[in-house]
């Protein structure tokens, strides 16, 4: 008996991971400090091989000396990688140990029934969900919600616009136009807009911001920009970013939709190889889902003032342009606007948001749709990253979608106000 358990003791042992570190048996994402050009051109080589998936930045094109790495390494290559930054004193720590469990917990406990729980809104939805909300909330508000079928996607699906409207009859009413989930795997996009609808709703007449924004605008709401790579985050791959057109060069899916738009399209800050996470599709507008807000939007471009596109992660708030280099005519004066809605939310959230222009503040990204308004003639307009600075990228867990939509709405509030007053009619 006492030589069988030594013998199991022993096979237990073999079974061991023979690195010096215990092996870890999960995916996670690495922070990597990178701090020499060296150093930059190994985090490159790893973030395009090993099965990883950068987070941050968007593309290793924008990896350089003095750079923070947010790098999704699954387990099955952790050894690798970890060797590999060790080998090349490359300093990491590991900043989600376990992303199984943080995605099991996005998707747990999932209803269709927004009258189900008060914290419907404090909960991730399927797209499946979200299409029952849609119809849900039209059919309960009828005298304020108007919905739009725009256009579909690549694979099919329907893109929703929801119209919102105050019960005040305004003649020559200007309107807000806010998109969400132009990025697959941004989960909280989707939450804010379906967050921000559902306070405008319950909060008309009883909010003073909210009801002068209804009143004075209509407001046009895009809850998922890319149904396609939003359904294929809940059943297939999690990371996902860009739509799942297919194209007929590559084997590769999909195209990067804020790529897509016509400016300064497929220039530096893009790609033209479809594996590539920032593929910029094969024309300006080639992507059925881009061209349908294009359309939208061109065919109501005297009276949308204001432009919002809702994205994470990072806490920034962004303005024109993101394409060049190049201020636009009125950058101070969208200068002005995202430095006080940061400071709002700075001190009643105690939380800081970078704010800027897009290239300065990040890097550049031609072909984005805020660009592609402003050019537009919609001078008025905005990207939002929402939380958080990278501990659960875009895996933040359900508990912090009130704070980070609290957040947003406030900045939001902020900028919308502003811009009622500067485009009031004139007499």
């Amino acid at each position: 008996m006492k030589a069988l358990l030594i013998w199991a003791v022993l096979l237990n042992f073999y079974k061991l991971p023979k690195t010096g570190d215990c092996a870890s048996t999960h995916d996670q994402v690495l922070s990597i400090q990178v701090t020499t050009h060296q150093q930059a051109d190994i985090v490159r080589n790893i973030s395009s091989q090993y099965e990883t998936v950068l987070w941050s930045p968007t593309s290793p094109e924008y990896i350089g000396a003095h750079t923070e790495v947010h790098l999704f390494v699954p387990a099955n290559k952790l050894g690798t990688v970890t060797d590999l930054l060790q080998t090349h004193l490359l300093t990491h720590q590991v900043l989600l140990d376990n992303t199984e469990d943080l995605i099991e917990m996005q998707t747990r406990n999932e209803s269709s029934d927004p009258r189900s729980s008060a914290s419907y809104y404090e909960r991730y939805h399927s797209l499946e969900d979200i299409y029952y909300w849609i119809n849900k909330t039209a059919q309960d508000y009828p005298d304020m919600v108007k919905v739009t079928l725009i256009g579909s996607s690549y694979e099919k699906r329907p893109l929703y616009v929801l119209k919102l409207s105050g019960r005040q009859e305004r003649a020559e009413k200007r309107a807000i136009w806010i998109d969400c989930g132009i990025h697959a795997r941004e989960w909280i996009s989707p939450a804010f807009c379906l967050w921000f609808v559902q306070y405008s709703l319950n909060f008309y007449n009883l909010n003073n911001d909210i009801t002068e924004m209804l009143n004075s605008m209509d407001i046009y709401v895009l809850p998922v920009m890319n149904p396609d790579g939003y359904k294929y985050t809940w059943t297939t791959n999690r990371m996902w970013r860009k739509n799942r057109s297919l194209s007929k060069e590559s084997n590769c899916v999909g195209t990067d939709l804020n790529r897509n738009f016509d400016a300064n399209w497929c220039t530096k800050g893009a790609s033209n190889r479809p594996c590539d996470e920032i593929y910029c599709g094969q024309f300006p507008e080639s992507e059925p889902e881009a061209e349908a807000v294009a359309n939208f939007l061109r065919s109501h471009k005297d009276s949308v003032k204001l432009y919002l596109s809702i994205h994470s992660y990072g806490q920034m708030l962004l303005f024109p342009y993101s394409c060049s280099n190049e201020e636009v005519p009125n950058h101070a004066e969208l200068f002005e606007l995202v430095q006080e809605a940061a400071m709002k939310v700075r001190r009643y959230y105690r939380n800081n948001y970078k704010y800027g222009a897009s290239a300065k503040t990040i890097y550049l990204a031609p072909g984005g749709s805020d660009d592609w308004a402003y050019n537009l003639g919609i001078h008025y307009s905005f990207t939002f990253e929402l939380e958080d600075r990278g501990r659960y990228g875009f895996l933040l867990p359900p508990s912090l979608i009130s704070k980070a939509c609290n957040e947003a709405l406030l900045a939001l509030k902020s900028i919308a106000l502003r811009v009622i007053q500067k485009t009031q009619p004139q007499p």
